[in-house]
């Protein structure tokens, strides 16, 4: 129990900056970590987190043992800080945390709504339409939703790259389990790899921008040790695709009124959430929700329009449009722009705030702090950033880059570049690891699950070392 204790405070470590080492926002962490109340919290986070790895077997929603965590550490936190007679240290704390949260939150919100209705407006069903009217199998469809996921998460996010080609994968592959949990692997791959090499391409990439410490066009060092990370595992995963071809469609799918505008406010919304940030200094979820305001408009667009269509169908008797096959008789459904926000994967949600929040509560014990320093100035700035991979595959990336650039360690660019490289493409490792897995596992539940994901690993883990073995080949003169 010991040793697995000290694993976890290792694996754990350098996100005790994200939340603790603020000094304009965080109380100072006292060492807490022999009391009852600091053991109490770590144990039940590790209890809740064996109870996420579980789900596919429990078939309890990944966001309810975190969630109970979370709640039960926060209780042991303010009673802890009651009794040393500083109340509003957790108040403090714990308003933090919620802030990093809703950022989080009001970001995924709207890039899920988008989802949500460009599948209503058949934006998905065309596209598998396309795919399969252009004759491919699904070893092509394969390796053509893998290199677009690479290709285009440079330029929006790995997240929502990963939900727009998780979505096309999934209606392509219609009942087929085993293609569908292998191509949303490589798509999560994929986007985390593609992401890595570019400012816009992840948070974690936006704040080493941001501070200064990668130029804008340096970033492109990172470009060919990211294509091997995802070549790797893609290369050994394309065997496992059978060479069949989807069930053919008996109709050619076409969009619905106003599905190419919405393509086109959907990308109008994530460069207002990149320029938000970079050039107004405002946080990227304050853009996504000013997106979100575009759709909402153009929704009510959408309604009128297809309103005065259902009338003039009533007026002439006709049987309706063709964009808008019913029943006769039947109740027309509205364009609802509420009904796609409502439809946003709630789980996926709730998970977030559970993990941030019971993260945050181990902050305050001190465990966190306690070990912290053992990275950079104990085992070197090379390993160190490499283990930085490994922990992302298992807490978010954010926080754990976060962390990193509030140390600060004196490192040269090609470590930078390299813990840049790492903390990008080592979320792939698990499903958890990253925004993108955690999101496909919510819009493929039952499908593409923690337990398919973990068990291509090790080929995943081939890459990630390949990448590292590249970036040295590539930049070793940078890293001295």
């Amino acid at each position: 129990m010991r040793s697995l204790f000290f694993t976890l405070l290792i694996m754990l470590s350098t996100v005790v900056s994200a939340w603790a080492g603020d000094q304009e926002t965080a109380v100072r962490i006292k060492d807490l970590t022999h009391t009852a109340m600091g053991w109490a919290a770590v144990i039940l986070f590790i209890l809740a987190y064996i109870l996420v790895v579980l789900e596919e077997r429990t078939h309890l929603r990944k966001s309810k043992p975190v969630m109970l965590a979370a709640g039960i550490i926060w209780i042991l936190v303010g009673i802890t800080f009651e009794r040393m007679g500083t109340p509003k240290a957790a108040e403090v704390a714990i308003k933090h945390n919620i802030l990093e949260y809703s950022e989080l939150m009001l970001f995924l919100l709207s890039a899920m709504t988008y989802i949500n209705t460009m599948e209503e407006r058949n934006v998905f069903q065309a596209l598998r339409s396309w795919l399969v009217g252009r004759g491919f199998s699904l070893r092509i469809v394969f390796w053509v939703t893998g290199f677009l996921a690479f290709v285009i998460s440079p330029i929006a996010d790995n997240l929502t790259t990963a939900l727009l080609m998780g979505a096309v994968v999934m209606a392509v592959a219609g009942d087929n389990k085993k293609f569908v949990a292998l191509a949303c692997i490589n798509i999560v791959v994929a986007a985390n790899a593609g992401g890595a090499y570019s400012p816009f391409g992840d948070i974690t990439t936006l704040m080493v921008w941001q501070k200064g410490k990668i130029q804008f066009a340096q970033f492109l060092d990172i470009f060919l040790p990211s294509l091997v990370d995802w070549l790797v595992p893609a290369i050994c995963m394309s065997f496992a695709v059978g060479k069949q071809f989807p069930n053919p469609l008996k109709d050619v799918v076409k969009m619905k009124f106003g599905a190419k505008r919405i393509m086109f406010l959907f990308l109008l919304t994530i460069v207002t959430a990149v320029s938000f940030h970079n050039y107004l200094d405002l946080p990227p979820a304050a853009g996504m929700m000013f997106g979100l305001a575009f759709l909402g408009f153009f929704s009510y667009y959408i309604k009128v329009h297809e309103d005065r269509l259902y009338q003039h169908d009533a007026l002439l008797g006709a049987g309706g449009d063709s964009q808008f096959p019913r029943p006769n008789n039947a109740s027309i459904q509205h364009f609802d722009f509420m009904r796609h926000v409502s439809r946003a994967e709630w789980d996926t949600l709730l998970f977030f705030y559970g993990v941030i929040l019971c993260v945050g509560g181990l902050a305050q014990f001190g465990y966190l702090a306690l070990v912290s320093h053992h990275l950079y100035t104990g085992l070197g700035a090379t390993t160190a950033n490499i283990l930085v991979g490994l922990i992302s595959s298992v807490v978010d990336n954010i926080p754990v880059m976060y962390a990193v650039l509030t140390m600060n360690p004196t490192m040269h660019l090609g470590q930078w570049l390299l813990v840049t490289l790492t903390a990008g493409v080592g979320g792939s490792l698990l499903s958890i690891g990253s925004a993108a897995g955690v999101g496909l596992m919510g819009t493929a539940r039952g499908t593409y699950t923690f337990g398919s994901h973990l068990k291509w690993t090790p080929v995943i883990g081939l890459g990630y070392a390949a990448s590292i073995w590249v970036m040295f080949m590539v930049d070793s003169h940078t890293f001295y």
